[in-house]
């Protein structure tokens, strides 16, 4: 495993930014972050996980949803500095706002459109305290 991370350029936050594609359509569905334990658990696992900012702990995706992303594929590129996981997106849904993708919004005319309909609600995907 130490052979592979070391290959891993983690800014210096110790974290690499993650694009996850839909394996079977090439759809990208989000952009995240992962730090070291997040991609080994990945690695190790076979489901994404990831490195929540926003909470300053490990996220493994669909943890409350269910939503959660099964690997196919893990690539790095050229410059070490990007990952790339092409995924199997278990319940069709890997935004939190309950639609397929996290890029829903297009530039048109001017400003910025809703182009994909929410599939659930996120109120019926995650738990509240």
């Amino acid at each position: 495993m130490d052979a592979i991370i070391k290959e891993v350029k983690f800014n210096d936050d110790g974290l690499v930014p993650v694009i996850a594609q839909d394996a079977t359509d090439g759809r990208v569905l989000m952009l995240a972050w992962a730090n070291q334990e997040a991609l080994e658990e990945t690695i190790q696992t076979g489901y994404g996980t990831y490195f929540s900012r926003s909470r300053q702990k490990l996220w493994r995706k669909g943890e409350e949803s269910g939503n959660r992303q099964k690997i196919s594929s893990i690539q790095l590129d050229c410059d070490g500095d990007a990952i790339l996981y092409l995924v199997e997106q278990i319940g069709g849904i890997a935004c939190h706002t309950g639609r397929k993708s996290c890029f829903y919004r297009i530039l048109k005319d001017g400003r910025w459109v809703v182009n994909e309909a929410i599939i659930r609600n996120p109120e019926d995907m995650y738990r509240h305290s």
